[in-house]
């Protein structure tokens, strides 16, 4: 559906035709969810059952989606301060106008599309197909996979496919916290890829010799969720939850 518009725009590249079909395919998909959750799931309320409204008395979608902000800009400081500390890093705060907006538009676009798809649609679907707990580990497992760059060697793989395997745990364990929301997974999602985004765009100045078991595998395009720390830190933060969520269950 996007290559026509390469006849009204010549010089549009490749990346950018992806990029529309991209973004013409996911409004179909928000057309056709509320019948789909309807039929398939026989839910009433599709937009209450995919997580974007919230029941009365229950978490507001801002304070659930403030509280991912933060968790995210936490995760994203372990990385920087070691960064800074260490000489790896030096601080500009600079940061161009359209650059502010691609991170907001990762954040809040990106973090939405893809909390939709991912922690929405296809955790719902496995969950009808196997079940609650095999939904959980399916959704992060197919998460990491769609995720993760398979040229960078075996270790950097598995690095990404371990860091990318707990967000994906972590994300699904947040939306049980948040009573079925999913604004928090949203700003914790969002809040990681745009201010990752920010971060590598202006604000702060990486020295190519950066460690990798800090910034993560992908040199240029490194991704700190690959990363020793970055897996801690997740790992530790999935624990949290995992405890959190133990409790609420008790009497």
């Amino acid at each position: 559906m996007a290559q026509p518009i390469a006849y009204v725009m010549p010089g549009a590249s490749a990346s950018r035709l992806s990029l529309i079909g991209t973004v013409i395919t996911f409004i179909l998909f928000l057309l056709v969810m509320p019948s789909w959750v309807r039929e398939r799931w026989r839910s009433r309320h599709p937009w209450l059952t995919l997580g974007i409204r919230s029941r009365r008395g229950e978490a507001s979608p801002t304070a659930c989606l403030i509280e991912g902000l933060l968790r995210s800009a936490g995760l994203l400081a372990l990385i920087c301060l070691p960064l800074l500390l260490g000489s790896w890093g030096r601080w500009l705060g600079e940061l161009t106008a359209a650059d502010a907006l691609n991170a907001l538009l990762l954040c809040f676009g990106l973090g939405l599309a893809e909390e939709l798809v991912f922690r929405g649609w296809l955790w719902g679907e496995l969950n009808a197909l196997m079940g609650p707990r095999e939904a959980v580990i399916g959704q992060a497992v197919i998460f990491s996979l769609a995720h993760t760059r398979f040229d960078q060697g075996v270790l950097p793989m598995l690095g990404l496919l371990t860091g990318l395997l707990l967000l994906g745990l972590i994300l699904a364990v947040q939306r049980r916290l948040d009573g079925g929301s999913l604004w928090g997974c949203v700003g914790l999602h969002g809040g990681l890829v745009g201010g990752w985004f920010a971060l590598r765009s202006g604000l702060l100045q990486m020295s190519p010799s950066a460690p990798q078991w800090l910034v993560g595998p992908g040199a240029a395009h490194a991704n700190p969720l690959g990363g020793l720390v970055g897996i801690i830190a997740l790992s530790i933060l999935l624990w949290r939850q995992l405890t959190a969520l133990a409790s609420a269950a008790r009497p």
